[in-house]
């Protein structure tokens, strides 16, 4: 997981683009959690939780012009 200091460099489409990926990435995994076929279910907590920093990012930046 990155540092929001890492994302704060990258420019706005770039991390819209990020947190789309990211969201498709979560989905899976929360459907692989269901199925019982990931080996840890703690990623997605993870992911959850870059997703969320990733976006306070969006948002200061939006906030910011």
């Amino acid at each position: 997981m990155k540092k929001a200091s890492e994302y704060r460099d990258l420019p706005l489409d770039e991390l819209e683009r990020v947190v789309e990926e990211k969201s498709e990435e979560l989905m899976n995994m929360k459907i692989q959690v269901k199925m019982h076929r990931m080996d840890n279910p703690l990623q997605v907590r993870e992911a959850r939780r870059e997703i969320a920093m990733i976006k306070t990012v969006i948002n200061e930046k939006k906030a910011a012009r």
